[in-house]
């Protein structure tokens, strides 16, 4: 079930951005920043629960959803919900790509393909800077 109870208090300008984010997070997050492949903390995580965005909350995909791409990001065949997620043009670094960021704060997350497994075949590729776990109790 999707968290409808995210952070409601988002910051209003970069500085306060910055003081409620990581370095990383910020870097990811804000600029857009991608983290070294196989380096995200959640690359290998298979414990059951949610990841929601790391600047306001908001979960995004659920672990039934993460897979193994090979890709070196955390893969996900499917968000939590389409109204999670919006997806942008992006030419930077001389390629065609769709990037992916949160609806609800304009976070980057990391961009999504059309390499993915069954039943969507969508293989969102996600940043672990841009996300936070909520394990299963």
């Amino acid at each position: 079930m999707p968290n409808d109870t995210a952070s409601d208090d988002l910051p209003e300008s970069e500085a306060e951005w910055r003081e409620r984010l990581t370095d990383e997070e910020y870097e990811m997050l804000r600029e857009g920043g991608t983290e070294p492949r196989g380096s995200g903390e959640y690359l290998d995580q298979k414990a059951d629960g949610t990841y929601a965005c790391a600047g306001c909350g908001a979960d995004l995909f659920d672990s039934e959803t993460k897979y193994e791409s090979g890709s070196g990001w955390p893969s996900f065949w499917d968000a939590v919900d389409d109204d999670r997620i919006e997806s942008r043009p992006d030419t930077s670094l001389g390629m065609e790509r769709t990037e992916i960021v949160c609806a609800r704060c304009g976070g980057h997350l990391g961009h999504v393909f059309d390499d993915g497994p069954d039943p969507t075949g969508k293989r969102y590729c996600v940043n672990s800077a841009s996300l936070d776990f909520d394990g299963d109790q």
